[in-house]
């Protein structure tokens, strides 16, 4: 059995690229600040409609439904106009590649 290699060249694209399940948990977290800082800043009074007085509990709850999807969408679309500017950063490469073939050889 012999290996027979064979090699080749060919060009590669490199750049830089963000993470972006990072950036939308960043915006997730965010937005639970958010959530909260709301929660601390509502009044809890009873409605004047409803004459209901929600508690903080809910408030933070119902504040997460807006929050965190709006955290999530914004840090998706900071990492995609960084992708974008990266992008420019973008470098062509030579890349060598090399496979190794086994073949069998029938001598004796």
């Amino acid at each position: 059995m012999s290996r027979t290699p064979r090699h080749s060249t060919v060009e590669a694209t490199i750049r830089p690229v963000p993470r972006y399940g990072v950036f939308m948990v960043t915006g997730a977290v965010l937005g639970i600040i958010v959530a909260g800082i709301v929660t601390l800043l509502g009044s809890y009074e009873p409605s004047r409609v409803l004459g209901v007085v929600y508690p903080p509990g809910q408030v933070f709850g119902f504040a997460l439904l807006w929050t965190v999807p709006i955290g999530i969408a914004l840090g998706g679309m900071i990492a995609v106009m960084l992708d974008r500017a990266a992008r420019k950063h973008a470098r062509v490469v030579r890349v060598e590649r090399e496979h190794v073939v086994e073949t069998d050889d029938e001598q004796g």
